[in-house]
């Protein structure tokens, strides 16, 4: 009797501490945890929801790639980067190929008080950059394979500088 005590005691803790060991192990499939400013995500959010409408609804491509660009420099860590990474690749291959309501020339880059604009191979370059980002620093996204489709017309995906930007 004291034998089958003994056994059922030991069962009954090893089903009590196991449950323990496995929660612990538990955190091990999420990713590291990134801290969000909420406000800069609503921010983002909308600037994103706005760019879709240009984008899709009005083929404004020029005014989609200038909101996608306040989100990429404000917000860098924003969850939906890769949707703006996207939208902004291909709104300057749009723009490349001069299509859509806007024409290229209205895309303006101030140096000083300097405005320059780009060209067609410029545009293009620029859509490069940021499919290639899309591939190399979120190959989980779901625009993965459009941006390996674009990348295939564009050209190889650009390499990564030692400073880590383009």
């Amino acid at each position: 009797m004291k034998r089958f005590c003994l056994v059922a005691s030991v069962i009954v803790a090893i089903y009590a501490i196991l449950p323990l060991a496995v929660r612990a192990q538990g955190g091990a499939k999420q990713g590291p945890e990134i801290n969000r400013d909420p406000t800069l995500e609503k921010d983002s959010l909308h600037n994103l929801e706005v760019a879709r409408q240009y984008f899709k609804l009005r083929k404004a491509y020029v005014a989609a790639l200038e909101r996608c660009e306040e989100v990429l420099a404000a917000n860098p860590e924003f969850s939906k980067i890769d949707e703006v990474l996207f939208i902004a690749g291909q709104s300057s291959a749009n723009l490349a190929g001069e299509k859509g309501k806007q024409k290229p020339n209205q895309y303006v880059i101030h140096e000083g008080e300097k405005k320059v604009t780009l060209t067609s191979a410029e545009f293009r370059e620029k859509a490069r950059g940021y499919f290639s980002q899309i591939v190399t620093e979120h190959p989980q996204s779901s625009f993965r394979g459009q941006a390996d489709a674009a990348l295939k017309e564009l050209g190889e995906p650009k390499a990564k500088t030692v400073s880590g930007k383009r």
